[in-house]
């Protein structure tokens, strides 16, 4: 039986820690994340958690995911979250984390980079640690944060996975605003989420073992190079993209919802151009469609759940022959958007190359609404049917 309420994206992020029965928890606060480890060390300490867990007070980012790797390395379920510059100070201990294998769930609510300072929402702070070895979710509504993270370690902790996994929602839209979402009964998540119990544990006592040995350029017979153990972590991402899906669908059965495994489409069928779009976009873009529907222009709607791993073989398939609107809410200086490459990589070898238009809008959290949307949907579709081609992409929003 499922219990319906009302709380913010950050409260959804800590009560999925808490029905997870994580048993390492450490972070250090940042705006806008704080308020995700304040409640959950309030639950500890007020023994309101539901089993026996270690909050672990530390002195930064750094030690923050120094401290959740060693207790994942001794085979304990772990959580912490960040943000931001708090993010940017991991960058270190990410790779570590990925590298070792060890499958720590890590909420992180999108804030810009600084400088200026900025608190509101963008996705360039996950987005530049891409390349670490993470799984990276994002998440468009409270639901869906509550929901990804239970899934997250069904996913992480497979023993074909063991990566990483990142689940990021942005800042204030969804970390400080309240929305009704659906907690289902701690006996029903136990049932989808067991208890960890790894094959292998890294820090063990009765066993020891060297944990992030040197290893050489070239293998040896039983002893890989370092080129076999990177190889070794992309196909952990390969059976990942297998994994999200399948646990989505497991999800649905259980709970009733699906977040579309790697992507969502919405309106997708009969459509001619699609919105594609991340986080909290997806829900203005969705809302676009709608209103464009209504005026006869056949649109759809592409939430890219997932961007590590990417879902290359999922957008070949919705987007074959169909012009596309790329919005992103980040920016690699010097190129475009992230997503806006990632699309037209995994699109250039298509017979029927679709159309391509990317947009850059709502950095620092300005304000993104689906009339924006409409307006340079309409632009693109324009531009589109003249036989006209974008050669770079635009910045929608400048004052």
């Amino acid at each position: 039986m499922s219990q319906e309420i009302i709380a913010t994206g950050n409260s959804a992020a800590a009560l999925a820690a808490k029905m997870a029965k994580v048993q390492v928890i450490s972070a250090y606060p940042i705006t806008p994340q704080t308020s995700i480890v304040e409640t959950l060390s309030e639950w500890i300490e007020r023994d309101a958690y539901p089993i026996k867990a270690k909050y672990v007070r530390v002195e930064s980012e750094h030690s923050a995911l120094a401290v959740v790797t060693a207790a994942s390395a001794t085979g304990a379920r772990t959580f912490t979250a960040t943000s931001s510059h708090g993010l940017a100070l991991m960058h270190e201990v990410l790779h570590w984390v990925g590298g070792g294998r060890l499958p720590i769930v890590m909420a992180v609510v999108n804030r810009a980079l600084g400088p200026p300072w900025s608190v509101w929402a963008d996705h360039t702070d996950s987005l530049s640690q891409r390349n670490t070895g993470w799984i990276q979710f994002y998440a468009d509504n409270n639901q869906e944060v509550f929901d990804t993270i239970i899934q997250s370690y069904r996913i992480c902790e497979d023993s074909d996975v063991l990566l990483p996994a990142m689940v990021c929602l942005d800042a204030f839209i969804l970390s400080h605003t309240v929305m009704p979402f659906s907690i289902p009964s701690q006996e029903a998540i136990d049932s989808f989420l067991p208890s960890y119990n790894p094959e292998h544990v890294y820090l063990d006592p009765n066993r020891p073992a060297v944990l992030y040995p040197m290893v050489f350029p070239e293998s040896d017979p039983g002893y890989p190079g370092f080129m076999d153990f990177q190889y070794l972590r992309h196909r952990a991402m390969e059976n990942a993209r297998i994994k999200i899906n399948e646990v989505d669908k497991e999800f649905e059965k259980l709970f009733g919802r699906s977040h579309g495994g790697m992507i969502e489409r919405y309106r997708c069928d009969d459509a001619k151009f699609l919105i594609l779009s991340m986080g909290t976009l997806s829900s203005e873009s969705k809302m676009a469609v709608d209103r464009l529907r209504e005026q006869g222009y056949k649109v759809g709607s592409v939430k890219i759940r997932v961007f590590r791993p990417f879902p290359n073989e999922e957008l070949r398939d919705v987007a074959n022959g169909k012009t596309l609107v790329v919005i992103d809410r980040n920016i690699s200086f010097g190129n475009e958007g992230c997503l806006f490459t990632e699309v037209k990589g995994a699109l250039y070898n298509l017979k029927q190359r679709p159309n391509l238009f990317g947009f850059v809008a709502g950095l620092g959290g300005r304000d993104v609404t689906q009339m924006h949307i409409e307006k340079f949907v309409k632009r693109s579709i324009t531009a589109a049917e003249k036989g006209e081609a974008q050669e770079k992409f635009e910045f929608i929003g400048l004052r």
